[in-house]
């Protein structure tokens, strides 16, 4: 009985020591430890830089919706902000205004600009998409259905506020 005892007590000992030494083992790095390290420490090239204008801020500036145009915002988030322009329940195009702080190389594309729209350097970007540069703020119309023409893009970048957007800081 007593040799019973002590064969159950050097076993309990045995297996917390077991315990005791697997537990605090340090645990080896995973493959993606050293990724997820230098990500989360990396303060440059960051998306969105903290200068950058609300998007919320650029929603009073699209152009209004009428002659059976439906304007629907899709996304807003600090930097930008992007409606929808539906007509007949159909995408025609997308409509947004970026912030171009975060992104400077935005910028250089109008730097050869001979077109301007509503008194602002504009360009053509493919067949599908129109931009104009207000002062840091990029506003663009991308065709979203081939009966959206290049002149329709123009004219409804036109009808954004763009006096306003200009005053923005």
């Amino acid at each position: 009985m007593i040799l019973h005892r002590g064969r159950r007590l050097v076993a309990a000992l045995l297996l917390s020591l077991v315990l005791l030494t697997t537990a605090c083992t340090p645990k080896a790095p995973g493959r993606f430890d050293q990724a997820q390290k230098e990500s989360t420490q990396q303060k440059s090239g960051q998306a969105v830089t903290k200068t950058a204008t609300q998007g919320s801020e650029f929603n009073k500036l699209f152009p209004n919706a009428g002659d059976g145009y439906q304007r629907v915002y899709s996304q807003e988030k600090k930097g930008f902000a992007e409606a929808k322009l539906k007509k007949g329940g159909k995408d025609i195009a997308l409509l947004s205004i970026s912030d171009t702080t975060s992104t400077p190389s935005a910028v250089a594309k109008f730097s050869k600009s001979t077109k301007k729209i509503g008194g602002y350097p504009a360009v053509e970007v493919g067949n599908t998409q129109t931009a104009i540069l207000v002062g840091k703020y990029q506003v663009k119309a991308l065709s979203r259905d081939p009966s959206f023409k290049a002149s329709d893009r123009a004219d409804w970048l036109e009808k954004f506020n763009l006096n306003g957007l200009a005053k923005l800081k």
